[in-house]
Parts: structure tokens; sequence; C-alpha cells
């Protein structure tokens, strides 16, 4: 039997290659704010809107005085142009795969406060992970991103996981 192997080996690296191509593609549209990048950014990682439902920002937006145990309050008119951005790219607005797949895990019911109590995001942080990340002393919390996902800033988080003491980590759970 003779094989022809270029008939083989042609599609396997395709299919390869798109998925690395597809890797590089965002999975939420990258943050383009400069106020938001500026004011939630200065405290912590600026989370993409695209990461929440509009209901779970028009909550954390309304509640600013104890924002986590801290108080953001913003003057009325900055707070009304950051409230605007979130809800016009928050998840159901966007077409991008990770929002889509964040409103699809979400019950229309539910209005969470933070990215790591959505189901999509525990899911792609299953269990096994818990110990990598709850005792990491280099991670401070589920809520850095950053921390991990070092192309998150991009709207990336499939490719350029980094987890601070383990190592390089790609999307198939690899490392």
């Amino acid at each position: 039997m003779n094989i022809n192997f270029k008939k083989i080996l042609i599609p396997i690296y395709l299919i390869l290659l798109s998925y690395n191509v597809l890797a590089e593609i965002p999975g939420v549209i990258p943050v383009d704010n400069k106020l938001y990048a500026e004011e939630c950014g200065s405290c912590h990682f600026a989370y993409q809107p695209g990461l929440m439902p509009a209901r779970s920002w028009q909550k954390i937006m309304k509640t600013l005085d104890d924002h986590f145990g801290e108080n953001a309050e913003l003057e009325t008119e900055e707070q009304q142009v950051l409230m605007d951005y979130l809800i016009y790219n928050s998840a159901e607005s966007s077409i991008y795969r990770h929002s889509v797949n964040i409103e699809r895990s979400t019950a229309w019911n539910q209005t969470p406060l933070r990215i790591a109590n959505i189901s999509y995001i525990r899911f792609q942080h299953d269990d096994f992970m818990e110990d990598m990340l709850k005792y990491n002393p280099q991670i401070k919390s589920r809520s850095y991103c950053n921390d991990c996902h070092t192309k998150a800033k991009d709207g990336i988080y499939a490719d350029g996981i980094d987890i601070p003491g383990y190592g390089k980590w790609d999307m198939h759970g690899c490392m």
C-alpha cells in the first residue's frame, strides 16, 4: 500500500496552523477607552467590558462608593461616560468568542459582580488549576488575569499563558 504523506500531513499542518492563528485572535474586544483605562486601570487590571453582562456593569457602577471595600466614586459625568462604554461593549453586545460564551453561560437572572464567578470563566479555570492559583504566592488572586494571561491587555486569553511558578501553559492545558 502506497501512502501519500503529503495528502495526510498538509491538512494536519493547516489545522494546527489555524489553531495557532485563532489563539492570537482576541476573545474579547480590547479596552479602547482612555478614561476607563486610566480610572479603573489605576487600581486593578482594566477588565474588558465584554467579560461581563451589562447588568453586572450597571450594578458595579451604581455601587462605586463600596467597590469591593474601596471608595471608587467618580464625578457624575465621568461615571456616565464609563457606564455607557461598559454597556455598549458588554458581553451580550459583542461578537467576540469569549464574550459570546460568557453571555451564554450566564443565566438571565444572574448578575455576577466578579468575573471569576462567571460559569464560563470558572469552566476555563478547572478545579485542577485551583492549587496552582490558590496557593501560589506569586499570584495575588484570580482577579489579576494579567498575572497569568500575558496578552490579556489585548483581549487574548487563549495564548500567552504563563503561570508564575509553573511556567508556560498552552490552550490545551499542557505545560
